[in-house]
């Protein structure tokens, strides 16, 4: 097996737990990088812009979303390579953006929150609880209570979260530092949690000889949202991110604080988050619009 083959399935193993990516994203993906593989003769790892370069020449026939599909791929294989330290740089931007329409992320409504955070304290109520499902109350809290990425929550040290502390110093993508805060809801279920964790552990949520994996992360979210009712190809680790960053700006949070809290690099990622359904604009205008007694604006 040649190293490329060796990263792209690395690459795609993340995508499937962390991004909760569906089969037939999956195959294209593979397709994409497989081919560009190729291209550069089994280095694609280790590619730079202008080896990049070579491989987006081959697309100049195909359609903007072809092109798109493929970029995109090729951007988020570099990103994770940067991400988990296997280059020191992303040769990304040298790939070509068509202009094709980004999606809107997948999330999640307050009521299917209050559904899963409902069937954890059904859980946490048995006597004794069980050492599983304080893990599970902790994991969940910080996922959708901080925003964490999924390498950043199972990677967590054991004694990263302070008690008295009301946040958390990560390095995220690229190494960039941020503060991430901490709820006390969050912070006391991971003391519950970590009364149960061996004095001698490197990590918070340790596994075997190492730490949970996203692929396992990626599973147990799964089965709680199958609990909670929630359909479980709603949602995966990166959903409930999602979900934490549409919630806060829901509830009025400003977008420069969410963007810190996030660890993005550029205002834009973020502004993914702004999408608001027509019936909320609706309302907001009929409520706060100057004019509203001179007529209201019909759905």
């Amino acid at each position: 097996m040649t190293t490329d083959r060796i990263l792209i399935d690395r690459f795609l193993e993340m995508m499937a737990a962390e991004a909760g990516a569906a089969r037939n994203t999956i195959a294209a993906y593979r397709t994409d990088l497989t081919l560009a593989s190729d291209t550069l003769n089994g280095r694609l790892g280790e590619a730079d812009a202008a080896a990049i370069g070579r491989v987006a020449d081959e697309w100049r026939t195909h359609a903007k979303s072809t092109v798109a599909r493929k970029s995109a791929a090729l951007r988020r294989f570099f990103a994770f390579l940067l991400d988990d330290g296997l280059r020191a740089d992303d040769p990304g931007e040298a790939l070509p953006r068509p202009g094709a329409h980004r999606a809107l992320p997948r999330t999640l409504s307050t009521g299917d929150i209050d559904a899963m955070f409902a069937a954890i304290a059904d859980r946490i109520a048995r006597v004794p609880p069980d050492r599983n499902d304080l893990r599970l109350s902790a994991l969940f809290e910080l996922l959708y209570g901080s925003g964490l990425r999924a390498t950043e929550l199972v990677s967590l040290p054991r004694g990263g979260i302070a008690s008295d502390r009301p946040y958390l110093i990560l390095k995220g993508k690229g190494g960039r530092e941020r503060m991430v805060p901490l709820s006390d809801r969050a912070r006391a279920a991971v003391v519950r949690w970590r009364a149960h964790v061996p004095a001698d552990s490197v990590w918070l949520f340790p596994s075997g000889k190492g730490h949970l994996t996203r692929v396992r992360l990626y599973q147990i979210v799964r089965a709680l949202a199958a609990e909670a009712g929630i359909p479980p190809d709603r949602i995966s680790p990166h959903v409930l991110r999602h979900a934490f960053a549409t919630h806060l700006l829901e509830g009025g949070a400003d977008l420069r604080a969410l963007q810190a809290m996030l660890g993005h690099a550029d205002i834009a990622t973020t502004e993914i988050y702004t999408h608001v359904d027509t019936s909320r604009l609706v309302r907001l205008v009929n409520e706060r619009h100057p004019l509203i007694d001179e007529g209201r604006v019909r759905p």
